[in-house]
């Protein structure tokens, strides 16, 4: 009798092997994102702005270098200058983007992404005051502390309907190379319902040297 019961264990234990095994591929099969843009702007001539880039304030220009394509906003002027793309979405999306600054001293770009237009939303790295802000206009919704570094950082902003109706917006941050952070650094409610709008890109260039920004991507999200 103890071997019926040792055989039965023996087959139990198969067939949850068997199926963990299943669980596992089924999931490495998982739908991917949908992609609403992308624009590594390696394909694009250097100098001009192509039409699909509007241009809301700041002398942009795509350059090149060590063989690598850019969008590149220069050190001077000194002010806040923007540049919209994409589809005109208003929830359910999200902007992942690597932007290049450097500091001169204590001064230091502010830069970040944004969503839903020119009056959206923005996840920007402040480091005079070390935070990572989300704005919606001009107003400041949320600040966490966080330590901006010279090079290329990571921004990743989205934008979602909650089930109670309104707006989550979630960012965070980190240096090119580095582990993506596994939680948002800094989240924010809004209980009006934004406006549908393009993606942007933003910097104000305190230091007096150029942004840079590339591998923008879009997409949906649940």
């Amino acid at each position: 009798m103890k071997s019926f019961f040792d055989a039965i264990k023996r087959r139990i234990s198969v067939y949850a092997f068997l199926a963990a095994c299943l669980a596992i591929s089924t999931g490495c099969h998982a739908a991917a994102p949908t992609i609403l843009y992308t624009n590594n702007f390696d394909n694009l001539a250097t100098g001009k702005l192509p039409e699909e880039l509007l241009v809301l304030d700041g002398n942009f220009s795509i350059q090149e270098s060590d063989g690598n394509k850019f969008l590149e906003l220069p050190g001077a002027p000194l002010d806040t200058f923007g540049v919209l793309f994409g589809p005109a979405e208003s929830n359910g999306w999200a902007i992942t983007v690597a932007i290049f600054g450097t500091s001169a001293g204590r001064r230091a770009p502010t830069i970040g992404p944004g969503l839903n237009g020119a009056g959206g939303y923005k996840l920007l790295s402040a480091p005079g005051k070390r935070t990572l802000e989300i704005w919606k206009g001009d107003k400041l919704l949320a600040a966490k502390p966080y330590t901006w570094e010279s090079g290329w950082t990571i921004f990743k902003l989205q934008v979602r309907k909650t089930s109670d109706g309104k707006t989550k917006i979630e960012g965070k941050a980190w240096k090119q190379g580095a582990v993506e952070p596994s939680g948002w650094l800094v989240e924010a409610e809004d209980s009006e319902q934004p406006p549908a709008g393009r993606a942007a890109v933003y910097g104000s260039p305190f230091s007096g040297t150029p942004i840079r920004f590339d591998n923008i991507r879009i997409e949906r999200i649940e």
